[in-house]
């Protein structure tokens, strides 16, 4: 068996491109990992890595190796997943990323009641809306709202959102209210991480590029703005829906609100994801479905 020593160290360099960021998705030591490396390319006589001061690469032997390893680590993997499923406890910390009043209000609420399904588990929720690294961040997955870049990681849709386009009734007594979508390139708008906005026009899909006084990333501040009149502000539905009921805003543009907004998991490839991972994220993905705003 020894003959298998240094596959997982191997599989894992290879996949975060380092020794620091393997050892840590592991959870041992860097002078492990490079031990066990180093061992490996020892037994079979040829070098794996090249490595530098700043890269570890695969060598063109490492690349073949490479395909034939990560298949053997996954398969041993789900192996003994399948064999302990029935008798474990899920265990660790499951770190998450997320952004938004959608995650504060609704998929917190989903994974404590996944955590007291699985009182060994410890959740770390990260509130934030910068790109991770989950590697180096130690993140299992993220939350996130709107379109996303391709960035090859694997996303799947939580949820779909329906927009809502709201302001307050002194600043459209002050400005007048828009008619049309393309009325808002002379407005105050409040934007939030996207400048363009998106809106449904006769079947079809329009664009527009807003600009005002007011930007942030957070939903609560938008709205607050919004209360104060510093403009027009255009986020998922939900985000409004207590202060429109209480009369301290007003919707607008109603025929031309988009539904295509959607909430997404994101995560690294499914095989690399750790059982709780694997197991928070279906049971997120469940209990959303058939979710409206």
């Amino acid at each position: 068996m020894e003959n298998f020593d240094g596959l997982v160290e191997f599989v894992a360099v290879a996949e975060s491109q380092g020794f620091s960021a393997a050892a840590k998705q592991l959870g041992c030591s860097t002078s492990h990992v490079s031990r066990q490396v180093s061992r490996l390319e020892e037994r079979l006589g040829c070098a794996l890595l090249a490595r530098t001061t700043r890269l570890v690469s695969l060598t063109q032997a490492g690349a073949v190796y490479y395909q034939r390893c990560k298949e053997l680590v996954t398969g041993l993997q789900q192996a003994n997943e399948q064999v302990s499923q029935q008798q474990f406890q899920l265990s660790g910390t499951l770190r998450v990323s997320c952004a938004g009043l959608f995650a504060e209000q609704y998929v917190a609420l989903a994974l404590m009641e996944f955590g007291v399904e699985h009182p060994e588990l410890n959740i770390d929720m990260d509130f934030n809306s910068r790109m991770v690294n989950f590697v180096e961040d130690g993140i299992d997955f993220a939350i996130r709202y709107g379109r996303l870049e391709d960035s090859g990681l694997v996303a799947r849709k939580l949820a779909d959102r329906q927009m809502m386009a709201v302001a307050s009734k002194e600043y459209l007594r002050q400005n007048g209210i828009p008619e049309r979508p393309g009325q808002l390139k002379v407005h105050s708008c409040i934007v939030t991480n996207n400048d363009q906005w998106m809106f449904e026009v006769n079947g079809g899909q329009e664009v527009v590029k807003v600009k005002g006084r007011w930007r942030s990333n957070n939903a609560h501040t938008v709205v607050e703005a919004c209360k104060q009149g510093l403009g027009i502000a255009y986020m998922p539905k939900g985000s409004f829906s207590e202060v429109v009921e209480e009369g301290l805003l007003k919707p607008i543009l109603k025929p031309f609100w988009s539904r295509g907004a959607s909430s997404w998991i994101v995560y690294q490839n499914r095989r690399f994801l750790p059982l709780r991972a694997r197991m928070a994220i279906d049971y997120l993905v469940e209990y959303f479905s058939g979710w409206k705003e």
